[in-house]
């Protein structure tokens, strides 16, 4: 395969689907015939969706104000996928440029159904309504369901910093208006614009003291107030940091995703794997560059031996992200080892 990628020399390389007959042969089988068999179960996870939150960037544009939404991200469904749905074997990916992908390879994963992939998606999914809709997350019930109360966990941690401080979600008399239309009840709400008095007078950090504050007490002073926005707090910093899948990638099963190791066309920076437990420390404004690599190709030293002993991506920046690839394909091979086995022994291949 390497010596007929060299050969091809794409610019992108796509996977999909294992089908029935050669992708190259559909044209010579029936229609019916040429069916998908297996695939991925995949998420993609694209800055562009929370423009609508974040006023650091919008669009194709990141900086490290807004990259925490990927780190959050991260956290929540690669936790979610483990413990409530039993994966092990997933690859996050960073698409070189702006969003991240996850490849969920576990046998169960890639032969399941397009419904069952949709209601997996939809189970990951809380922040729900077009551009038109204001309020995307509601909570009903007086329960939360404990996916999303370990989700809040994370939150929590991140929401003082990313939100509070690097976005100053509440800095200016547009930001809070969009704030208080998440809470549904109207007392409230002109409540604390009382508390706020002229908007650009007080900082983000003491707006939302005060509206956690003014929800707190409602649950004593004010039953009325309690009933309709006893989870205004945990429906907002949802809003603004919970992940924010596309449905529609994770449910197709013809869907094609950009391949890892892939070069992004627009930035030039690789599709580097990422490690999940220390998504903290990845910074996508390191990443290495096409043309990096091959500088630092080039300016390595040592003796031609030495040279021909080290495979050429252990010689750049590719070291860390290939071993954390390598990690990922030992742990499936192993997998994999254990079916051929118990298979040959139904078979009683000895």
């Amino acid at each position: 395969m390497e010596k007929e990628i060299q050969k091809r020399c794409p610019y992108k390389i796509d996977i999909g689907a294992v089908f029935t007959h050669r992708p190259k042969d559909h044209k010579t089988v029936k229609a019916a015939a040429f069916q998908a068999q297996e695939k991925e179960l995949v998420f993609d996870i694209d800055m562009t969706d929370y423009d609508d939150v974040r006023n650091c960037c919008s669009g194709a544009d990141i900086c490290p104000k807004c990259w925490p939404l990927m780190i959050i991200a991260v956290k929540i469904i690669d936790t979610a996928l483990r413990e409530d749905f039993g994966f092990e074997h997933l690859l996050w990916v960073y698409s070189g440029r702006r969003g991240i992908h996850c490849w969920v390879c576990d046998e169960q994963a890639r032969k399941l159904s397009p419904n069952a992939r949709s209601a997996v998606a939809e189970y990951l999914s809380v922040v729900k309504g077009g551009e038109n809709q204001t309020k995307k997350v509601n909570l009903y019930d007086h329960s939360i369901h404990p996916s999303i109360q370990r989700a809040m966990k994370v939150v929590k941690t991140c929401f003082q910093d990313y939100a509070v401080k690097k976005q100053d979600f509440m800095g200016d008399e547009e930001r809070l208006d969009k704030v208080l239309g998440l809470i549904p009840d109207e007392s409230l709400r002109k409540h604390l614009r009382e508390d706020y008095g002229e908007a650009d007078s007080e900082t983000s950090s003491f707006k939302w003291q005060a509206l956690k504050q003014r929800v707190e007490d409602a649950k004593t002073l004010n039953k009325q107030e309690w009933k309709k926005s006893w989870a205004a707090v945990e429906e907002i910093m949802l809003q603004y940091t919970y992940p924010r899948l596309d449905v529609n990638v994770s449910k197709g099963v013809n869907h094609l995703l950009k391949s890892p190791f892939c070069v992004h066309p627009k930035t030039g920076r690789v599709c580097v794997p990422m490690d999940p437990d220390n998504i903290e420390n990845f910074d996508p404004f390191q990443v290495p560059t096409l043309s990096q690599l091959c500088e630092e190709l080039n300016q390595m030293g040592g003796t031609e031996d030495e040279k021909k002993r080290l495979k050429d991506y252990k010689k750049t920046s590719l070291k860390e992200p290939m071993q954390v690839f390598e990690d990922f394909l030992q742990k499936l091979e192993k997998t994999w080892k254990g079916k051929k086995l118990e298979q040959s022994d139904i078979k009683r291949e000895f």
